[in-house]
């Protein structure tokens, strides 16, 4: 069936005859009567009663002019729809954002982006910036915001550069750190990596009954409290009143992390995608890296 088909149920339902429908319609009897039987046949029912007094639509057959009108309705609305959306910002967004920039960044930028482009639906799912680049990879999301380096052939910007930073409490702005509780945190496969290289680097080895947690949030509260120290990305610090010290290799480089976006070349077609590209820009030359 397709929507000529539509046209002839819903013409065939005012009329009530096979004669006044194919006039309407501008086709034969003959033709009008072939196309119906071709759609009772595919559909294994049959739709109409004929009698000299007009036609009867069967309970098979209100049903499918019943489902029929709605489709047809449906298929209007699609093409209003399309027609008022020409040269508007529309779709949706599917994006995946490593979990720091979605805590500490993104609520900014979504706020941006939905005031300038108020008719695209926004998904976002959030999660460790491999298991985002693994959403990418697979195509589950159009476009990826994630920390550290990752293979990538398509549209590939740098976002941000971040220090990562011991953090103290006051108290301990005179101590060294092997004198201070270490607290660890749950993190990503190179955040740890880098940070051990720090720690092997300056001859530092925390000790083994140091406070664990799994959230960068409460680790940072457990610093402000006084129980410890920790190595902290600058991201989470932005109402940290403690002590601050960036940290660097002993080469003399900056310990940091890049965040990225990354999109296909194919998603980068969609004006959503292109629109979101443009507020993350914006909101890095507005806020943090101008």
């Amino acid at each position: 069936m397709d929507e000529r088909d539509f046209e002839l149920l819903k013409t065939l339902g005012k009329t009530k005859n096979i004669t006044h429908a194919a006039d309407l319609l501008y086709a034969t009897q003959s033709s009008l009567s072939k196309r119906i039987n071709a759609i009772e046949q595919e559909l294994g029912i049959t739709l109409i009663l004929r009698s000299r007094h007009g036609i009867h639509f069967t309970p098979e057959g209100e049903e499918v002019l019943k489902r029929t009108a709605k489709a047809a309705d449906q298929l209007k609305l699609m093409r209003e729809t399309i027609d008022k959306n020409k040269g508007l910002v529309c779709g949706t967004l599917n994006a995946g954002v490593s979990i720091n920039f979605a805590m500490f960044r993104l609520s900014e930028v979504l706020a941006q982006y939905q005031k300038a482009y108020p008719n695209v639906n926004t998904h976002i799912i959030t999660a460790q910036s491999i298991n985002v680049y693994l959403q990418l990879m697979k195509g589950n999301v159009d476009v990826a915001v994630l920390r550290g380096e990752h293979s990538w052939t398509g549209t590939k910007i740098l976002l941000e550069r971040e220090r990562i930073c011991a953090i103290y409490n006051h108290k301990y702005k005179d101590m060294p750190f092997s004198k201070i509780p270490y607290i660890e945190r749950k993190t990503d496969i190179d955040f740890e990596r880098d940070a051990s290289r720090w720690m092997r680097e300056h001859n530092f080895q925390p000790e083994q009954s140091g406070i664990y947690v799994d959230n960068i949030i409460a680790c940072v509260e457990m610093v402000k409290r006084g129980l410890g120290w920790s190595i902290i990305p600058e991201i989470c610090l932005k109402n940290f009143d403690g002590c601050v010290q960036p940290l660097y290799f002993k080469n003399g480089k900056a310990f940091e992390r890049l965040t990225y976006v990354l999109c296909s070349e194919t998603a980068l077609e969609l004006p959503q995608i292109r629109a979101f590209l443009d507020v993350l820009k914006t909101y890095k030359e507005d806020n943090y890296n101008a």
